[in-house]
């Protein structure tokens, strides 16, 4: 079975993109949130009662969850292809927490890493109208800053997995474009 991991600084639009490659394939996919893998087993311990509040706990409670959840999708993974929604890096008051640490890369095994990116201007506008999420502000710079971190987290992380790395450009009005780029990686 194959695992690709997609990765992208908050506000991106890696789901999008997912849903609408996914669409341009055979292949069979089960998409898997990281986030949303962290959360229940957060919730099931009684540590935060939403998504947006993983970020802020202790680093040391993080990292467990980031554990248990790993191991969940780790067991998917034996019998179907795996696409992991994830982030390679989490800002947290403390600095940069790594998103898939070595536990977690252990358990997973991509085949391949996807970081997403686009304009650091247009990350920024897509975040202040998505009234769905929580999320702490960050200016052009500091996205930039996380963008740059992400690509050179994927690369570390190829290094301990032997995973190939593809960057994908999603941009606005780039949507499609983008798709094609993802779903020739996921064939």
């Amino acid at each position: 079975m194959k695992v690709v991991v997609i990765t992208g600084t908050p506000g991106v639009g890696k789901s999008t993109v997912v849903q609408r490659a996914l669409q341009e394939i055979e292949t069979g996919y089960r998409v898997i949130n990281f986030g949303d893998a962290m959360l229940e087993v957060a919730l099931e311990r009684g540590v935060v009662k939403d998504r947006d509040e993983m970020r802020r706990l202790d680093p040391g409670v993080q990292k467990d969850i980031q554990r248990m959840g790993a191991k969940k999708i780790a067991e998917a993974a034996r019998s179907e292809n795996i696409l992991v929604d994830t982030h390679a890096t989490i800002k947290t008051p403390r600095g940069y927490l790594p998103g898939l640490p070595i536990w977690v890369l252990e358990e997973l095994s991509p085949d391949v890493i996807v970081v997403v990116e686009a304009d650091p201007e247009e990350i920024a506008g897509r975040r202040s109208s998505d009234e769905t999420r929580t999320r702490d502000a960050e200016d052009v710079s500091e996205i930039m800053e996380h963008q740059l971190l992400n690509k050179a987290a994927a690369m570390s992380y190829a290094v301990f997995t032997g995973a190939t790395v593809a960057v994908v450009e999603n941009h606005d009005k780039g949507l499609e474009e983008a798709a094609k780029e993802l779903a020739m990686v996921l064939r």
